[in-house]
């Protein structure tokens, strides 16, 4: 099997990788939490969010809704730009394909080799009252995070790491359908690792999603889904992946089309 060296350097990568699999999606474990349940009240997924439209590389924390005529009017031509095309077979997918989860060396997108790993730096990047592990300015170990697909206020903590998981919003599966089988692996590791393409959300969201498209799975958060399609769009357009034509149709939907 090829990539065992990056593998071995993933550091203890394998239990994510399982979890990817089977979701699709990748979950917040890769260095050795214990999974347990977490929870918050009902609260709206606002806080710091930035609207999608506001946000084209990713680096603004959350997903904030698009709301207006004219935002989301906005948001229905980026979609409608998408080309369509049916989904391939899944043949050959695996994780590995897209590089060891999280890595710090997928170079042309945001916040590459800061010397923090990706999934760290999207936890900074959406998290409220973040603190660090003794001694990093890294490793997240508590943090408060206002999660959109759900509109729920979660106090995450590392110790009970599965109630939060990283989500590619297109997923790696999804976007391997759709022709990413055929690109260069820097390209795959980009989307992988892209903060455009990642959004820290509640752990049982993103198990639900799988590697769906949209026009199988929405964030339950109803006032998310034009903001949803515009991400999946936004993802789609900047790595010129096609969708579905149902995705496209749903996603129009989404943001009143």
């Amino acid at each position: 099997m090829r990539r065992h060296s990056r593998i071995r350097t993933g550091w203890a990568a394998g239990a994510v990788l399982a979890l990817a699999l089977v979701t699709g999606c990748d979950g917040l474990e890769a260095d050795g939490d214990t999974p347990a349940s977490g929870g918050g009240a009902e609260a709206p997924a606002a806080g710091r969010a930035v609207s999608p439209l506001d946000n084209p590389d990713g680096t603004g924390p959350g997903l904030a809704p698009v709301t207006g005529d004219g935002p989301r009017a906005e948001g229905r031509k980026l979609i409608d730009g998408l080309t369509t095309k049916g989904r391939g077979p899944k043949t050959g997918y695996d994780r590995d394909e897209f590089g060891y989860a999280w890595m710090d060396t997928a170079d042309g997108v945001p916040l590459a080799r800061n010397g923090c790993d990706t999934r760290n730096d999207l936890l900074k990047r959406d998290g409220q009252k973040v603190r660090f592990r003794s001694g990093s300015d890294c490793v997240v170990i508590a943090m408060t995070l206002d999660d959109p697909y759900t509109g729920t206020s979660i106090e995450w903590r590392k110790q009970k790491a599965s109630e939060v998981q990283i989500d590619h919003v297109v997923p790696l599966s999804y976007s391997w359908q759709m022709g990413s089988s055929r690109w260069p692996e820097s390209k795959r590791e980009q989307l992988a690792n892209d903060p455009l393409n990642l959004l820290p959300v509640e752990g049982r969201a993103n198990s639900a999603k799988r590697d769906s498209g949209p026009a199988s799975w929405l964030p339950p958060s109803k006032t998310i889904r034009c903001a949803y399609a515009v991400r999946f769009a936004q993802v789609a357009a900047k790595y010129e992946l096609a969708v579905t034509k149902a995705d496209k149709a749903m996603m129009v939907e989404q943001c009143g089309g």
